[in-house]
């Protein structure tokens, strides 16, 4: 058994940045973070916008942003929540300065602030079409330099351990040797990510198998609003599923247009705003068009734009359409939508504490009342940085009973069993991606939906099956999740009666 003070689950910007400040203000106690990958692998390595934080007070303001959250939440958002995370954008981005996160700035010095869809100013802060990588990198040096935090890479979590509704730690599994840890903690953090690989087609890494949400449920804390899944307007087309290359939404606030196969701008026909409405609704008419149309894409213009300012702006962007035959001076982007990210999770305060005494959830797992039935664009790493701070500041500074962690926790048995068939693994993975993409996509019905819930709840009983009677692996333990997270979405979806935000669903 493997003791810690703090075990987080995640080596995001969440979880990263909570690890940070933990280990600085108690030298003394130990901070573990497992990963289920190398620790640069994350959702917020694939961050390409920014975060979004009011710098620029004379033509911006907390209330403009505060507005254009709740509008694109469309109703849903828990002001008070809104308006924490939002006044405090701005300490949070001084600390990912001090730490050595470099943004970039304007001919003037400060910083380049750009737009995105559902935002009224220009107020993304931005490191060019890679912010997510440059702020991964930052906190990652700085988590290498203390001696209090250690980083297992390739180790996944599989199962929380939990008694009397408390958790006592985690079960983890060592990828490289296959043998399974227990993990004894006083505090947990689970900032494990996104779900996209239940879609197949997703902007997010092979990672994002919502690892964390499934492992919270089976110790029953609170899931709320999983059927609010953004659906990004604007992935690179690709007839593969895998994860898709993503074309920021900052190159529509750059200028660029989206339009059909035959040249037709149609976003004007749904929005007066026209290429710069919120995701929900630039994915929904993406959507209808294609079925109206039977086409597999649209396009995204950008050959009216300022092609060497379009490439300091976008230089990854640039290169991967260069390598893959499009020269964006003449030719336009095929793009479609993808899954992107979930806004429900797990319920979480204002501290960043779950249903669960002792565990917390932060980033994209959580479930805070920020985003509503629809994120803003860049909001997720603001919303990552200030709650992994909220939990932080809540641990530092209460004092708790020691009785509390006074648990036993029993090792995990073993016991020998044959390995799965990997084969059956991979092809229940495709089948349920499928099943998602058909039945619980960007336009959903009732009769589709308990369709995919009849299906998915023999896959769980097949699957607890194989689980008790093979060997345990990673792929095998993210299917379970996977089927986990791809029932409650289905069970949310068909329990919700109205039609908000990301949510749409049609019945005949």
């Amino acid at each position: 058994m493997i003791q810690t003070n703090y075990l987080i689950i995640g080596s995001g910007v969440a979880g990263l940045t909570f690890a940070l400040k933990i280990a600085e203000r108690f030298p003394d106690k130990k901070v573990t973070i497992v990963t289920k990958a190398n620790a640069d692998e994350s959702n917020t390595k694939y961050a390409q916008g920014g975060i979004a934080i009011v710098t620029d007070k004379e033509e911006d303001s907390y209330q403009k942003h505060i507005e254009d959250t709740l509008i694109c939440g469309d109703g849903l958002c828990d002001k008070s929540v809104v308006e924490m995370v939002i006044t405090e954008g701005p300490k949070r981005l001084k600390e990912l300065i001090e730490w050595g996160a470099k943004f970039d700035k304007n001919v003037e010095g400060t910083l380049d602030l750009g737009k995105e869809g559902g935002h009224s100013e220009n107020r993304v802060v931005h490191h060019k079409d890679q912010t997510g990588q440059e702020i991964q990198r930052a906190i990652l040096s700085q988590v290498h330099q203390k001696e209090n935090i250690s980083v297992l890479d390739y180790h996944l979590a599989i199962d929380l351990i939990t008694e009397n509704n408390r958790c006592l730690g985690a079960y983890v599994l060592d990828e490289k040797t296959n043998e399974i840890l227990t993990f004894k903690s006083d505090f947990t953090l689970l900032a494990t990510g996104g779900i996209g690989h239940l879609y197949g087609h997703t902007t997010n890494p092979v990672i994002a198998t919502g690892d964390g949400i499934a492992m919270a449920f089976r110790a029953n804390a609170v899931i709320k609003e999983m059927e609010f899944i953004q659906f990004h307007p604007t992935a690179l087309y690709d007839a593969t599923t895998g994860t898709s290359f993503l074309i920021s939404e900052a190159v529509r606030g750059f200028g660029a247009y989206l339009r059909t196969k035959n040249g037709h701008r149609f976003m004007l026909d749904y929005d007066s705003r026209g290429d710069l409405a919120s995701r929900d609704i630039v994915s929904q008419s993406i959507d209808l068009e294609l079925k109206k149309s039977g086409d597999d894409c649209v396009y995204l213009d950008c050959t009216h734009l300022d092609m060497s300012a379009f490439i300091i702006h976008f230089p990854m962007i640039y290169e991967r359409c260069k390598s893959l035959g499009i020269d964006l001076a003449k030719d336009w982007i095929p793009v479609v939508p993808a899954q992107h990210y979930l806004c429900g999770g797990i319920v979480v305060d204002k501290t960043g504490k779950t249903s669960v005494e002792n565990l917390f959830a932060c980033g994209e797992c959580s479930r805070t009342g920020l985003h509503g039935a629809n994120r803003l664009a860049s909001n997720s790493l603001l919303e990552a940085l200030v709650y992994s701070d909220k939990i932080y500041n809540y641990l530092a500074n209460t004092s708790f009973d020691k009785i509390q962690f006074n648990y036993s926790v029993s090792d995990w048995k073993l016991v020998e069993k044959p390995a799965i068939n990997q084969d059956y693994v991979a092809k229940r993975k495709a089948e349920l991606q499928l099943l998602m993409r058909q039945n619980a996509g960007i336009v959903r019905n009732d009769p589709d939906l308990l369709k995919a819930k009849e299906k998915l709840t023999l896959w769980k009983n097949e699957i607890e099956e194989k689980i008790n009677n093979y060997q345990i692996n990673a792929d095998l333990c993210e299917l379970q999740n996977l089927i986990t997270i791809g029932i409650l979405i289905v069970q949310q979806s068909i329990d919700r009666d109205e039609n908000r935000g990301g949510f749409v669903k049609i019945n005949s």
